[in-house]
C-alpha cells in the first residue's frame, strides 16, 4: 500500500510553495482521508499502562501485559489501515469492496488484548465481558467494513476485471519505482517520484470508474510505465555513484513530461464521460421538451420553441386522424 508522505519536501508542499526547480503543474484530486483515521493512535497510547507496568511486575504478568499491548496496538493498526481502504472505496464511484475486513479483524484483536490485560485468576468472566464490551465499542466508533462492491450494476464485469488486472500491474511498477528512488538517499527525488505516483493513480481511478477506456489508457499503464520503471532503477544506480547534476535534471525533465501526458489521459477519459452526460441530458430534455413540460420549455431556446410547437402539432393531428379500433364484443 503507497504511504502518504508529508514534510517540507512532500508532493502536496512542493505544489502549493513552488519551491526552487519544482514547475508548476495541474493540482491533482486531494488524497482521501477518514475523519476518524487519527482515532487507532490515541487508542495505542491509552493501553501504554500495560506496556510500563509490565515491568514491575512477575513473569506471568509481564508476559501478559506485554500482550495485551501489542494486541491493541496490533488491531489500532490494522483498524487505520481499514478506516484508509474505507475513505478509498468512498471517493471512488466504482470501487471494490476490501478483501480483508481490517477494520472487523482489528477490532477483535483489540478486544482480545483488552480482555487479556484485564484477566485476573477466577475473573475470566468479567475478563470476557469486558473485551465484548471493547469489541462493541470500537464497532461503534469505527463503524463496519465495506461488504459490497460500488457502482458495478451497470459495468462489464469483464471489462472491470481486465482492468483491475492492469491496474494491479501497474501498482508492481509504481513499488518498484519507489524502492529503487529511495536507494538515492534524496528526499527531494523521493517526493518528485511520489508525486508522479499520485498522477498515475488519478489515472487508476479514471480507468476503474470507465473500464471501457481501458484500450485507450493501456499502452500508458503497460509500456510507458514500464519504461519509467527501468529509466528510474537505472537513473538511481548511477545518481548514487556519480551524483551528477546533469543526469538529475534530465530525470526530472523525463517525468514532468512523462506526468503530464498521465494527466491528459485521465482527463481525456473524463471528458469522455462528460460527453456521454452531456448527450443524456440533452436527449432527455428533448423529450420533455416534445412532451409539452413547463421544466423542459423553459431551457429550450426561444428560437427553437415555434418548431417544438409545430412538431407537437403535427404529432396530436396524427392521432386525431388514426382510425379508433373496435371494442371487443366478450364471447359466451
Amino acid at each position: 500500500m503507497a504511504k502518504r508522505i508529508t514534510g517540507r519536501f512532500s508532493p502536496e508542499n512542493l505544489l502549493k510553495n513552488n519551491l526552487p526547480g519544482s514547475p508548476p503543474r495541474p493540482a491533482l484530486p486531494p488524497t482521501p482521508r477518514h475523519p476518524h483515521e487519527g482515532r487507532p493512535k490515541w487508542i495505542t497510547l491509552a493501553a501504554s499502562p500495560f506496556l510500563l507496568g509490565a515491568f514491575f511486575q512477575g513473569a506471568t504478568g509481564m508476559v501478559t501485559d506485554l500482550a495485551a499491548f501489542g494486541l491493541v496496538a496490533s488491531g489500532m493498526y490494522m483498524t487505520r489501515e481499514g478506516l484508509v481502504a474505507q475513505a478509498a472505496y468512498q471517493a471512488r464511484r466504482v470501487a471494490k469492496r476490501p478483501a480483508i475486513p481490517r477494520k472487523l479483524f482489528g477490532g477483535v484483536t483489540a478486544a482480545l488484548g483488552i480482555g487479556l490485560g484485564a484477566a485476573e485468576p477466577g475473573v475470566w468472566a468479567e475478563a470476557g465481558l469486558i473485551g465484548a464490551a471493547g469489541l462493541a465499542l470500537h464497532q461503534l466508533s469505527f463503524g463496519l467494513d465495506p461488504w459490497r462492491d460500488k457502482g458495478r450494476e451497470n459495468v462489464d464485469s469483464f471489462q472491470q476485471g481486465r482492468a483491475e488486472t492492469m491496474i494491479d500491474e501497474a501498482e508492481g511498477h509504481l513499488e518498484q519505482m519507489r524502492e529503487a528512488i529511495a536507494r538515492s538517499g534524496d528526499r527531494r527525488l523521493e517526493a518528485r517520484v511520489a508525486e508522479f505516483d499520485a498522477s498515475v493513480r488519478h489515472l487508476f481511478d479514471r480507468v476503474r470508474e470507465n473500464p471501457g477506456g481501458l484500450a485507450s489508457a493501456r499502452r500508458y499503464l503497460g509500456v510507458y510505465l514500464s519504461g519509467a520503471r527501468d529509466a528510474t532503477i537505472r537513473f538511481a544506480d548511477l545518481y548514487a555513484q556519480t551524483q551528477d547534476r546533469q543526469t538529475r535534471a534530465a530525470y526530472e525533465t523525463f517525468l514532468d513530461d512523462l506526468e503530464k501526458d498521465f494527466i491528459a489521459v485521465a482527463d481525456r477519459l473524463l471528458d469522455g464521460d462528460r460527453d456521454a452526460l452531456d448527450i443524456e441530458m440533452s436527449v432527455l430534455r428533448d423529450r420533455l421538451a416534445r412532451e409539452g413540460l413547463t421544466g423542459a420549455a423553459t431551457r429550450v431556446a426561444p428560437e427553437d420553441r415555434p418548431a417544438l410547437q409545430s412538431q407537437e402539432a403535427q404529432t396530436l393531428d396524427e392521432l386525431l386522424r388514426m382510425p379508433i379500433p373496435a371494442p371487443k364484443v366478450p364471447r359466451d
